[in-house]
């Protein structure tokens, strides 16, 4: 007997009565098949451990040598958030049966701290171990024999996970449903105001870095007195520059120029002593301080148009308060302007995603970055987060898509509510609740060469 998505139903030979892709279905997959989770950051991780917690067979997959393989690229840099907010209450759970030592919660992690204290730990667990495969990227899911376009047993049919492992081997891997926890740190976007990567952009790659370097450590050589733009005005951009005054103490020949699209300097400062983030809010003071002190060079309005090598430097070419200007003999620059999601291998699926902030589409009235700050954000899960092809989910910070306004806690809360539906308790994925920190009066006071993370991380 044919379901009501088989039935073939037009008014005219050309104007197809389309059925929503969301109608009940009552034959679901084999449930026997795992769950595949996409990503060993603390986001997948917390699906793997929900998991094994409730019984539930599932694989997980990491393009990385290693479990938090992004968070390795910002290792140096130290969170906004206290251990509070970013350890799962399953994983630590989990944790505890096997010695583990719950950090102080009201300290601030280092990005490396939060992979050797306790992701590393958690994936190391005898219930997930086992079904984590390193370095093997996810290029494609789809439905078993079935294209897109297809309704006919859709809902019946697992899905089919690609993945290629670092020796170049394909594999296909089958499950009933599938939680991407990937993230964005790996996809930065462009220097250009258009928002669009250019061949000339990416030609510059020896002189142009995206995200936070360890301008205190690793790479303090390659800044060292040299001539050096900022791009962004988030806090991976206040980071930045806080690290770079602190290089020029011991190099007073480095020079630091700060470009951002804001109108207003003020702008970027954030809360400062309202934020019920400490750390946050010292930030946004002590970039306010230093701008204040004339140690930065900073340049509101700036939208720049095309980048050119020139004598061994890159010239910048921008509009600054929509006058045609160049930022010449510039050494290095580095690129904060955000980061956006990756689709790609996920074109065989049916997506509800958000056309102006990437997010699943659900969320975007929800965490529209002009209206909400990581601590306003209300409370959301599964049913939110459910997509039109059924037991697929967007988690974690991809659920967001360019929103900067996420919190670790919020993904934990989501992944809690996303595992209790697959594993069958509607009801504990209905009650969906969030302890965040909202805006107040704090401060706090930091060593000036310790950099704080964005919000998101």
């Amino acid at each position: 007997m044919k379901t009501k998505l088989e039935i073939p139903l037009t008014t005219s030979c050309c104007e197809p009565i389309r059925k929503p892709f969301f109608e009940e279905q009552t034959r679901q997959p084999d449930p026997s098949l795992p769950v595949a989770i996409i990503g060993a950051g603390p986001v997948g991780l917390a699906a793997a451990a929900h998991l094994a917690e409730r019984g539930h067979p599932f694989l997980m997959f990491e393009a990385g040598s290693q479990v938090g393989h992004n968070i390795h690229q910002w290792g140096h840099v130290r969170l906004f958030s206290p251990w509070r907010y970013n350890i799962d209450k399953i994983s630590a759970k989990l944790l505890s049966r096997y010695g583990w030592s719950v950090p102080d919660k009201d300290a601030l992690p280092l990005g490396k701290e939060l992979v050797e204290h306790y992701l590393r730990p958690l994936a190391d667990l005898p219930e997930i171990k086992p079904y984590l495969f390193l370095n093997t990227r996810v290029t494609a899911i789809s439905k078993q024999n079935s294209d897109k376009m297809k309704n006919a047993k859709r809902h019946q049919t697992p899905f089919v996970i690609y993945t290629e492992n670092n020796k170049g081997q394909t594999e296909r891997h089958h499950a009933k449903a599938v939680i991407d926890a990937t993230g964005t740190w790996g996809q930065p976007n462009p220097a250009y105001a258009d928002q669009v990567w250019t061949k000339e952009e990416r030609s510059l790659s020896a002189h142009l870095t995206y995200g936070i370097p360890d301008i205190s450590g690793k790479n303090e050589k390659r800044y060292r007195g040299k001539r050096i733009a900022v791009v962004g005005s988030g806090h991976s951009a206040l980071n930045t520059l806080l690290d770079l005054a602190k290089l020029k103490e011991s190099a007073p020949a480095t020079d630091i120029i700060w470009l951002m699209r804001k109108q207003q300097i003020e702008q970027a400062y954030g809360g400062e002593e309202k934020d019920a983030l400490q750390a946050r809010g010292e930030l946004g003071t002590r970039i306010h301080q230093l701008v204040d002190s004339g140690l930065i060079d900073v340049k509101t309005s700036c939208s720049i148009q095309e980048l050119k090598k020139e004598n061994g430097t890159v010239t910048i070419h921008a509009q600054i308060d929509e006058q045609s200007t160049t930022v010449q003999s510039i050494d290095e620059i580095i690129v904060n302007a955000g980061s956006r999601p990756d689709f790609s291998f996920l074109r065989e699926l049916r997506l509800s995603i958000d056309s102006v902030t990437e997010s699943v589409e659900a969320l975007a009235p929800l965490i529209d970055p002009n209206l909400h700050s990581c601590g306003t954000v209300r409370p959301h899960g599964e049913l939110e987060l459910k997509q039109p092809e059924e037991h697929f989910y967007i988690a974690g910070m991809k659920s967001y898509g360019r929103a900067p306004t996420f919190l670790m806690a919020t993904g934990y809360e989501q992944i809690r509510s996303i595992t209790a539906y697959l594993c069958g308790d509607t009801s504990a994925a209905r009650q969906v609740e969030l302890d965040l920190p909202e805006t107040g009066v704090c401060r706090v006071t930091l060593p000036v060469n310790d950099s704080q993370a964005d919000c998101c991380r």
